[in-house]
């Protein structure tokens, strides 16, 4: 029994996509399998961890939760998105300079739902920071760390 695929079409990190998926494939692993973006993590796969965010149309997603032919038409970033000719996003730097990267499973998906409370508010102070990352786990930073380079990036401007 072969499985149903469909064309979609979309904006990945700047660049158009034309891909066939079937259409029982999430977006992560279409992310992962197809597109070879392995900077997104798969964790938990029910939308609990955040291991997994992404940005669609200027919004964080879980991509384990969303099927990949739910991205046709839209604009999707990634972890691998953010970085800008000169090298690695500011914030991404800043979790390199504070320390916020241990085992580094759940950094993608931090800096992608951080990446969009800056957007949002780029003023974000640490508590502001601490309740916008509350849907982000990480087994290993104990977080602080991880809301001195938030704050860091928010510091200046």
């Amino acid at each position: 029994m072969s499985c149903v695929e469909t064309e979609i079409r979309f904006q990945l990190n700047g660049r158009e996509v034309r891909l066939d998926v079937p259409v029982t494939m999430k977006t992560l692993q279409m992310l992962r399998e197809r597109l070879d973006l392995t900077g997104t993590k798969y964790a938990c796969g029910e939308g609990e961890c955040g291991a997994c965010t992404i940005q669609v149309d200027g919004q964080t997603v879980n991509s384990c939760l969303m099927y990949a032919v739910d991205c046709d038409g839209r604009e999707l970033v990634t972890i691998e998105g953010l970085r800008t000719p000169a090298g690695l996003h500011p914030l991404q730097q800043a979790f390199v300079d504070h320390g916020a990267v241990q085992c580094g499973y759940c950094t993608p998906g931090m800096i992608m739902q951080a990446h969009d409370l800056l957007q949002k508010n780029p003023a974000l102070t640490r508590d502001e920071a601490c309740r916008g990352l509350e849907g982000n786990l990480c087994r290993c930073t104990g977080y602080t760390k991880i809301l001195d380079a938030v704050q860091a990036v928010a510091e200046k401007g």
